[in-house]
């Protein structure tokens, strides 16, 4: 008999390699999915409002919709599929947003379009938060930092190919291509993961089987009015966004009241006390602040600081999607071998160089200014991005898994959101301090170089500060280590 069981454990070794394996594409493409959903539609806001004969402040929805599903919606998501099982809600999560790409492909109208999105974001919401969840039942603890270096390759890759792909299939097909291009890699994630994925886990607690409505949908205003605030505007805090911002921090308080009366809370506020997991969520959104600043910073120094033509400016901004791509896939390798812990740390000092590179603005040294300091930055970044991952992932019980990515995806959002606007008002400022008598010919390469020095100096400070955090959770971790055993 035990020659018998040894040969079936022998047989079924390989199949469940090769399932863990199949199961790990699905998740990686459902990443590139929700990846792809954020960035190529931005290429299409031009032609949409030709197409619809509509303003730009109508057609921004068409992105401001799926953004603000995905941030409203991704840790209710997680919750639901704790309780629920993670493989179904992630099934659901596909299927969605490939009927969803569907509808917004065939729109009539702008607004069932803008409409179609939102439910395009429910359905990423779902897969971001469990793609993250799914890694720790489908790869080993040894090869966890790989897979997330995967994932975190994945969508970089979406990222970067969002905006090219997406003007090629205008340029050829249409806009509505754009959308439609989704639904063949949808059915075939859905194939994959219907295949692939376990059926284990995501059970429901003891004590936490019913669905916090209440403190799902406070949540969900909270963010809704913060992410509003931030990017109505185009970036200018009237009074609707200063209304909007004081909404907000009283919905963060009440929330946290209602949680801590709560017998089933959306959110167990104690998980907090895990330096793990607060310094992993806060040391996200402020990296994902810092990486903002070079979308939003970089394509102003590179045309009006360096003088660079629409073509360069392009080859250059490509760099730093580039590099995370490719260090992603080494980052997860570095984790798995040196530990979250110290790769964090090693991220994040390679994240602070760069910014201070940046910071310097050496435009004597031309487009080598950009692109040296950037290798670095976006080096640090996936290192930092994978590590984190694996690090707060690694410490969560199977019950949790799906709200703390929730919470996770949420912290890396709300950072790119704050960064957007927050960065923006920096270089904004000081590029018009530096407007002050100069000549016009001269104000758009002293503005943009200004601009981009101030706001990178703001940026390795961040950075800086993230770095504190990670070296105390670290100290904190290893105080707490003894107690865990």
């Amino acid at each position: 008999m035990a020659v018998v069981e040894q040969n079936r454990e022998l047989i079924s070794a390989p199949r469940q390699a090769q399932s863990a394996g199949l199961a790990l594409v699905s998740l990686s493409l459902a990443t590139l999915l929700s990846s792809l959903g954020t960035s190529i539609a931005s290429v299409g806001l031009p032609s949409l409002m030709q197409a619809f004969d509509a303003s730009f402040q109508a057609v921004q929805w068409v992105v401001l919709a799926y953004l603000l599903a995905i941030t409203t919606l991704i840790v209710g998501a997680g919750r639901l599929a704790d309780m629920f099982g993670r493989r179904p809600l992630l099934l659901c999560g596909i299927a969605l947003f490939t009927l969803a790409s569907v509808v917004c492909g065939l729109a009539p109208t702008l607004w069932l379009l803008i409409a179609a999105r939102a439910v395009q974001g429910l359905g990423a919401a779902l897969m971001m938060a469990l793609t993250l969840a799914f890694v720790t039942e489908t790869v080993s603890k040894e090869r966890t930092g790989s897979a997330m270096g995967l994932l975190g390759a994945m969508s970089a890759i979406g990222t970067t190919l969002g905006p090219s792909l997406g003007g090629l299939l205008i340029a050829g097909l249409g806009w509505r291509a754009i959308f439609l291009v989704n639904v063949p890699l949808g059915l075939l994630t859905f194939a994959l993961a219907w295949r692939a994925l376990p059926a284990r886990g995501g059970t429901m607690a003891a004590g936490r089987g019913t669905f916090d409505v209440p403190g799902t949908a406070l949540l969900a205003l909270t963010l809704g009015a913060y992410a509003l605030a931030l990017t109505l505007g185009r970036g200018n805090l009237g009074v609707l966004n200063l209304g909007l911002l004081v909404a907000a921090g009283i919905g963060v308080i009440v929330f946290a009241i209602a949680q801590a009366k709560a017998k089933a809370p959306l959110v167990q506020l104690d998980r907090f006390r895990d330096p793990r997991l607060s310094a992993g969520l806060a040391m996200s959104l402020i990296v994902a602040t810092v990486m903002m600043a070079t979308l939003v910073v970089a394509p102003f120094y590179l045309s009006r600081g360096l003088g660079l033509d629409a073509a360069m400016v392009g080859m250059a901004l490509s760099t730093g999607p580039l590099v995370s791509t490719l260090s992603a896939l080494l980052a997860g390798r570095l984790t798995d071998r040196f530990g979250a812990h110290r790769m964090m740390v090693a991220g994040l000092l390679c994240l602070a160089t760069g910014t201070f590179l940046l910071s310097l603005a050496l435009t004597k040294l031309g487009i080598a200014s950009y692109v040296a300091p950037i290798t670095v930055t976006c080096f640090g970044y996936a290192l930092f991005q994978t590590a984190n991952n694996a690090a707060v992932m690694g410490g969560v019980s199977a019950n949790e898994r799906g709200v703390v990515s929730g919470l996770l995806n949420l912290s890396r959002n709300l950072g790119l959101i704050t960064g957007a606007s927050l960065m923006g008002a920096i270089f904004a400022i000081a590029s018009s301090n530096a407007q002050q008598g100069i000549g016009q010919q001269l104000l758009s390469s002293a503005a943009a170089t200004q601009g981009m020095q101030i706001t990178f100096r703001v940026a390795t400070a961040l950075a800086l500060a993230a770095l504190v955090l990670a070296v105390l959770s670290a100290r904190a971790d290893r105080r707490a280590e003894p107690n865990r055993r």
